[in-house]
């Protein structure tokens, strides 16, 4: 079937070519929809396809079709001023599908819209916190300085737009915002920045970027390296980061176990003159404990004990720390006296609040009659209980109105605070060893566990009597078969340490502590089991000693033992004994109740507890937390042939290093600089002893590796730890490598390929472009 056309003249149809601004929008045989209220069409036959278009003069919206054999070819015209009107109203009205379209249009047309659309097109898809148009605000900015046009880019919607990225989970595009506003001098200041930050923290490639931001923007300030007293350098001082913005990122570093990189910004705090709040005292205490910084938390505990505006909640983290870094390093001593420490201060505090409550008893009782006569109705009423815990931060971004008149940025100021304090929240969740009752530390269950196992995987057994001993003295008074000691002994039993048993419960006999006969009935019945017969008579002669009285069925158990050995008269003589005792049958149930309790995991008591530690917990070697100390104090010193003997006689002495060792070692050799081939050494000793032995690379350790093989042009290596990383699926920031490379290594293998190269020349150069490819600048 025939197509039918309009006739029109030539001169009509010259008029309507000779439009300067035409885009061709679609070629297919269905005309496509044309936005614009003016609609101009015209069909021409094959023989006028040839024509010449001379563009001289501007005009409407205006549409031509050429119909051709092939199809139909649609050219449209649009007005740019008209054009971006259309897109602000889009944008206005949230109609962000037809704002996109009329947005590709222009840039079919002219490219990009004047710098007031772009502005507006990124502010309000930021606003709309969907993740589909935030990206597509993101790729309009990378665009703009792939194309060197950012000056069409001002500062605030770039802040806003890095904000709604944060807050919508996506750091890496809101990180790489606030790099290229640093890189373009149009520097944010901090109470924004911070803000993006807080929201990037609550992820774990978010808080690892967190970090990596203010190390990067920190360095400008180093060592006194901007003035403050110039005009010029204003906006640059507003941008340098403050208490809060290291409270953030700390927090983040915590939160998802990257606590060497939280170390490094610790280090350069100093340098760049940030002080310490109560908050930041209290991270830094985690953070030390976290790396196995006994010396460290030490010199804090002067700070934390002078300081005035600490909490309760916030001394008992600090104490935890300490508390857990002692165990770590195994100092049992010093952990078992903290612990009977605070009994007794607790106990003093008990007495003193008894006194205290007695004399407020007296005088209400006193006052009540004449109190009741002259108080009238209570008018007010208590704010509820839990009113002033944290509000959970919503999910919701303020508009860019009420942003832009915000000059100050007070309110995101704000919001960076509030989020800093739902990160510390759940920091207060980790705390275990330590619980305060009436602003008192007093310690849980959990440290008497961990104690409790650290001195019976040393073999200190008196050491631990006297410690439980002491706490019982300290602590409440409780029945002597359920007692901390008669709990570890039955534990020791269950787990079939009856040696270690019976040494505690001579323990116990010596120090004159009494306890019942469950305790020896259970352990009499192990014996017998383990047909220790010798054990058996000492026991037995214990418990005369101790003036304690059998039941019926330890005596049952001996009887069947010697029935088993088929000593029929020693059998008699004890049932003899047994009736000439008067003891009555039935027997005592309750270690076993208790037992069975604890292995179907139904009772939640120190038993089942120090059970559950002792079969599933990891003993600790303490010594490699001491080496791990000295060899990253050379490091820090930058001393690397000292560090190298440390490590040295860490491996002669049977301690294996670990993702820490070898953390400080390689930042060590980076820091010097040069010192490439060791730390190529040190990865493959670091491979070897994955395969032979548990070692676990953390994203830390590769991260460093990486960064130096890449700084020193190893890229084979570099592409080995890029491998290992992706398989462990960890985060690796491809901004920092993609500015490293062009910094150091912009020129390599730019040129044509040599005709004649070595192998090994080969695989370097393959290397190095596979690595460049994944950077993305191939």
């Amino acid at each position: 079937m025939r197509r039918s056309t309009a006739s029109v003249s030539p001169s009509f149809l010259s008029a309507l070519l000779s439009c300067r601004h035409f885009s061709v929008a679609r070629i297919c045989r269905c005309p496509s929809p044309v936005y614009g209220s003016h609609r101009w069409a015209c069909g021409i036959s094959d023989s006028l396809s040839n024509n010449t278009l001379n563009a001289s003069s501007s005009s409407p919206n205006r549409l031509m079709v050429f119909s051709t054999m092939a199809g139909t070819i649609l050219v449209q015209a649009r007005d740019p001023a008209k054009l971006n009107m259309e897109i602000l109203n889009a944008i206005d009205e949230r109609r962000y599908i037809d704002t996109w379209k009329l947005y590709e249009q222009h840039m079919q047309m002219e490219g990009f819209p004047r710098k007031s659309v772009v502005n507006r097109l990124l502010t309000g898809f930021a606003e709309s916190l969907d993740v589909k148009w935030l990206e597509k605000a993101y790729a309009m900015v990378e665009q703009a300085f792939e194309e060197s046009k950012q000056n069409l880019l001002e500062k605030e919607p770039l802040i806003y737009l890095s904000l709604g990225l944060a807050e919508c989970g996506l750091p890496v595009p809101a990180s790489t915002i606030l790099r290229k506003l640093v890189e373009t001098e149009q520097f944010p200041p901090v109470t924004a920045w911070s803000a993006i930050l807080a929201h990037m923290s609550q992820t774990a490639p978010g808080a690892y970027l967190a970090a990596e931001l203010i190390l990067e923007i920190g360095y400008l300030f180093q060592d006194g390296r901007v003035d403050p007293r110039k005009k010029s350098n204003a906006p640059l001082i507003a941008m340098k980061p403050n208490t809060t913005a290291f409270n953030i990122a700390l927090a983040g570093c915590l939160l998802f176990c990257t606590t060497r990189k939280a170390e490094q910004l610790l280090d350069i705090m100093p340098r760049i003159c940030v002080k310490a709040d109560a908050n930041l005292l209290i991270v830094m205490a985690h953070i030390y404990e976290r790396n196995g910084r006994r010396e460290e938390l030490k010199k804090l505990q002067r700070h934390i004990d002078e300081a005035c505006n600490l909490t309760d909640i916030q001394f008992r983290q600090f104490y935890n720390c300490l508390l857990t870094c002692h165990l770590k390093f195994g100092d049992l001593d010093s952990a078992s006296n903290m612990v009977l420490e605070m009994l007794r201060k607790a106990k003093d505090a008990r007495n003193s609040l008894a006194v205290a409550t007695l004399v407020l008893e007296t005088a209400r009782n006193d006052n009540r009659a004449f109190t009741a006569r002259i108080s009238g109705p209570n008018l007010s009423q208590n704010e509820p209980e839990g009113s002033h815990k944290d509000r959970l931060i919503e999910h919701q971004i303020i508009s860019y109105d009420e942003f832009s008149r915000d000059r100050n940025f007070v309110k995101l100021g704000n919001e960076a605070k509030e989020v800093l304090l739902s990160l510390l929240a759940k920091l207060q969740t980790q705390v275990e060893l330590i619980t305060t009752e009436h602003g008192i530390l007093q310690p849980t269950e959990k440290i008497y566990v961990k104690l409790v196992k650290a001195f019976l995987e040393a073999g200190k057994l008196k050491d631990l009597a006297r410690f439980l001993i002491k706490a019982e003295k300290e602590d409440s008074p409780v029945s002597n078969d359920d007692s901390a000691l008669v709990h570890v002994i039955n534990s020791c039993i269950s787990l079939g340490w009856l040696d270690q048993a019976h040494d505690l419960l001579d323990e116990m006999r010596f120090a004159g502590v009494r306890t019942g006969s469950s305790v020896y009935a259970s352990l009499l019945k192990a014996y017998c089991k383990a047909n220790r017969l010798r054990e058996v008579t000492s026991l037995l002669r214990d418990a005369q000693k101790a003036g304690i009285q059998l039941d019926s069925s330890c005596y049952d158990t001996l009887i069947q033992s010697q029935v088993l050995r088929q000593d029929t008269q020693g059998a008699l003589d004890l049932f003899k004994e047994m009736k000439e005792a008067k003891i009555p049958r039935g027997g005592n149930p309750e270690f076993e109740q208790l037992v069975e309790g604890c292995a179907g995991n139904a009772e939640a008591g120190l038993m089942a507890k120090l059970l559950r530690e002792i079969r599933e917990g990891q003993k600790l070697d303490s010594g490699v937390h001491d080496w791990n100390n000295v060899i990253h104090f050379f490091c820090k010193k930058r001393l690397m042939a000292d560090a190298e003997k440390a490590l040295a006689k860490m491996r002669s002495l049977g301690h294996t290093p670990n993702a820490q060792t070898f953390h400080s070692m390689v930042t060590g050799y980076a820091a010097i600089g040069g010192k490439y081939i060791e730390v190529t050494e040190l990865w493959g000793e670091m491979k070897s002893l994955a395969s032979s032995a548990p070692m676990k690379f953390d994203q830390e350790l590769l991260d460093s590796l990486l960064y130096t093989f890449v700084r020193g042009g190893f890229f084979v290596r570099a592409n080995e730890v890029v491998d290992m990383m992706e398989k462990g699926n960890m985060f690796i920031d491809k901004y920092k490598y993609r500015t490293l490379y062009l910094k150091y290594h912009k020129t390599l293998y730019k040129g044509k390929t040599p005709k004649f190269q070595t192998e090994s020349q080969l695989k370097k150069r393959e290397a190095a472009l596979s690595f460049k490819k994944w950077i993305g600048l191939c």
